[in-house]
């Protein structure tokens, strides 16, 4: 069924203190390949975010003085030598029981690329746009046997038999006899919520309201 946070998020935190400075950033991002640090206090607690853009205000501002194109945020951040002084914040976090729709929608209405997850105050992991497009890398037949198997038998205590279920690039058609509409549009989105799910056709057969 569907993936929870835990499930993708890469646990293994590249982070920096807040008394990191610029160049030091600079380096341990190139050299890490990250484009953002979650940044802690020194008790451990996550205050904020240092991403390239954060980074990237200083050489942007080079110049800008006299064309006045400077607002006083970016001043400030053009000026300011440590992740403390860089970061973005608060950051935008997310438990690692939230469903992977629940992020998605967080990093979605936010324009985010990455979330840092938090479970009792602590950083445990952090998940980006491309774990989240994971779930869409599976096998049709392994998406089609959770369906007949896990939904419409499991979920449903229907007869996976007596359905059909065609998977084709993550798009589902389903075929088969149910007793009403709202037990057709109840798995209709219970097969959608399954993990590489891209779409649902309807073939269901049951009586129209």
């Amino acid at each position: 069924m569907s993936s929870l946070v835990r499930d993708v998020m890469t646990r293994n935190v590249i982070s920096v203190r807040e008394s990191a400075e610029y160049k030091d950033i600079v380096h341990v991002m190139h050299a890490r390949g990250v484009s953002a640090f979650p940044v802690l206090d020194a008790h451990d607690t996550l205050v904020g975010v240092v991403s390239e853009d954060d980074l990237l205000v200083k050489e942007a501002m080079l110049g800008a003085e006299t064309h006045g194109l400077v607002r006083h945020h970016d001043r400030a951040k053009a000026a300011a030598l440590t992740a403390g002084e860089l970061m973005s914040h608060p950051a935008v976090t997310v438990s690692p029981d939230a469903t992977l729709a629940e992020a998605a929608r967080i990093m979605h209405l936010k324009h985010l690329k990455r979330l840092p997850v938090i479970s009792g105050g602590r950083l445990v992991g952090i998940i980006s746009r491309v774990d989240l497009l994971a779930v869409y890398d599976r096998p049709d037949e392994e998406i089609g046997t959770e369906i007949a198997e896990q939904v419409i038998e499991g979920m449903f205590a229907l007869d996976r038999l007596a359905f059909t279920v065609d998977v084709c690039g993550g798009v589902v058609t389903l075929s088969g006899p149910v007793r009403s509409e709202p037990v057709a549009h109840s798995l209709l989105l219970a097969v959608r919520q399954v993990d590489g799910v891209v779409a649902v056709r309807d073939r269901l057969g049951y009586r129209r309201s």
